[in-house]
């Protein structure tokens, strides 16, 4: 008799978290107030293009009692301001609460005298020295030292940590212009890869038959939209039911739906737990009227800053959800719009930071459902033909 091991919980993928979300620094070996100012001229360059989290402890010794409501008994305390909203919350965060509070984050700066972080930048003061020793344990991967001061080297104690990585750039804390440049370096690095995913799940009810299988431009139109994303993504996949795999060609890789009876909303969410630190451009495959300059243009515009980015509908002016690209930031977010029963992935969209941008033919983004629609198309591709 063969004996299985027995797997209590299913294995999934879990994203690159730190202690509290992707891309994340403490900024350790220095003053509290050397630490803010650092942080506030980072911050106040990097959020043009990100989005930035500065994560510190509380400094005010003086406070004796929970404030706000919290001290009559409330569990959280949420007041609303032009322009910014504030929370008081009498729970203590776990890792589970960061990362879901800092998932859509692209910048994460903490202070390293209270709080532990995936990647340290270690100031060289004199004067806090002795902290810095007491804090070994947590400087697992230095990435930046900054000398501050009339010092020229790092401590003996900071070289044996770090040995002999060339690479590793030495600043002077008041090297703003250099410091800047290290963290665009990382953060363009950080950008995460874009696979393609082909939308050919669907069941072509009002069409009769597969409408996926149309051979608009010589070959089956899912398989002709793969060909193009392969030239402008990593990976892609077509998305596609269960019952449908054995059919398609195994030229082909499938991404199967995992979450069923959704929609393309459950096509989208598979693929994130298929590879959720990528970036998915997602297709419908009843885009006739696609073609490659139309995956350039998104790609060019492509902003990681946004959950998503997309095209503005010719025709009800909405952001379209099935020609877009969608970051790694917006698979916790459908996963939340699942939990209030929404499994629409324009509602998304409509109610999160998205980039739109204008497509140049109407003519593009024109999808196909019924026999009369896939009349239509035929004339605009035999006129093209014509004008050739």
């Amino acid at each position: 008799m063969t004996l299985h091991t027995h797997r209590k919980h299913t294995k999934l993928i879990r994203p690159e978290y730190g202690s509290f979300g992707r891309n994340e620094w403490a900024i350790v070996g220095t003053n509290c107030e050397a630490i803010k100012n650092l942080a506030d001229k980072l911050l106040s360059h990097f959020s043009v293009n990100y989005n930035c989290v500065y994560i510190d402890a509380s400094h005010n010794d003086a406070l004796q009692t929970l404030p706000g409501r919290l001290n009559a008994g409330a569990y959280i305390e949420f007041t609303t301001h032009e322009g910014y909203s504030h929370i008081n919350d009498s729970r203590i965060p776990t890792d589970f609460h960061n990362h879901s509070m800092f998932s859509d984050a692209d910048l994460i700066l903490v202070n390293g005298n209270h709080h532990q972080a995936n990647a340290q930048v270690v100031v060289i003061d004199p004067k806090k020295e002795e902290s810095l020793k007491k804090r070994l344990s947590q400087l697992n991967n230095i990435e930046l030292i900054l000398l501050s001061g009339d010092q020229t080297e790092a401590f003996d104690f900071i070289k044996n940590v770090i040995g002999t990585t060339s690479d590793l750039s030495v600043f002077h804390i008041d090297d703003t212009e250099k410091i800047i440049s290290f963290f665009s370096r990382k953060l363009i690095n950080a950008v995460p890869k874009l696979n393609g995913l082909v939308l050919a799940g669907g069941k072509s009810m009002r069409m009769g038959y597969d409408k996926t299988m149309i051979k608009w431009h010589g070959k089956e139109q899912r398989y002709y939209i793969a060909d193009m994303l392969k030239s402008v993504c990593d990976e892609v996949y077509i998305s596609c039911r269960d019952e449908q795999k054995p059919e398609i060609d195994t030229e082909y890789n499938t991404l199967t739906d995992t979450f069923t009876d959704l929609g393309p909303f459950g096509a989208i969410l598979s693929a994130f737990r298929h590879q959720p630190d990528t970036a998915w451009l997602v297709v419908a495959s009843d885009l006739p009227l696609i073609d490659k300059q139309t995956f350039e243009t998104l790609i060019q515009n492509r902003s990681s800053k946004a959950i998503a980015t997309t095209f503005e509908s010719p025709v009800d002016k909405m952001p379209e959800p099935l020609i877009a690209i969608w970051e790694p930031k917006g698979y916790p977010l459908l996963l939340s719009f699942l939990g209030q029963g929404y499994s629409c992935p324009r509602k998304v969209l409509m109610n999160n930071p998205v980039k739109i941008i204008s497509v140049g033919s109407s003519d593009i983004l024109k999808n196909i459902n019924t026999p009369l629609e896939a009349d239509e198309v035929n004339e605009i591709l035999t006129n093209k033909t014509k004008t050739r």
